[in-house]
């Protein structure tokens, strides 16, 4: 398993960094939106997260195709798209599915249980959806083929 690990360090600190702004932009949008003074949705974290989500992955779309697995084939643009969109909206829900159990069933509502519980709990299980995701399903390996 760590000989697997060590093989795929380069994607995986690619994937890292995508993740890392992405997630900055997900976090900070979720705050900005819900928690700082005069927040427009201080009484709708599950909105704020999900508009935050959508941004971010906008982000990490763009830097996974172009950066982390610019060396795989394209199979199209639409399909690319399609898989990765579908692929983070799953996995946007783990997000918002947390916050949820953590607001409104154990009934936390700061700032920093909401953090944990979408931007921690949530995103640590959509990271690991993702990347099997993305590098088996999105952004396939072309196979090696042998000349003759």
């Amino acid at each position: 398993m760590i000989k697997s690990i060590y093989s795929l360090r380069h994607e995986l600190g690619k994937f890292a960094s995508v993740g890392a702004v992405a997630y900055v932009i997900s976090v900070g949008g979720f705050n900005l939106l819900v928690h700082i003074e005069g927040a427009p949705l201080a009484e709708k974290p599950l909105t704020g997260s999900l508009i935050s989500g959508v941004v971010s992955i906008l982000v990490a779309y763009m830097g996974n195709r172009h950066w982390t697995w610019k060396d795989r084939q394209r199979t199209g643009a639409r399909r690319e798209i399609t898989l990765f969109f579908i692929i983070n909206g799953i996995a946007l829900i783990f997000g918002v599915t947390s916050l949820a159990i953590s607001r409104y069933v154990l009934g936390f509502e700061s700032a920093l249980s909401d953090n944990i519980a979408a931007n921690v709990i949530g995103v640590g299980l959509g990271t690991l959806f993702r990347f099997y995701l993305y590098r088996t399903v999105v952004f396939k390996k072309q196979p090696v083929t042998e000349e003759n």
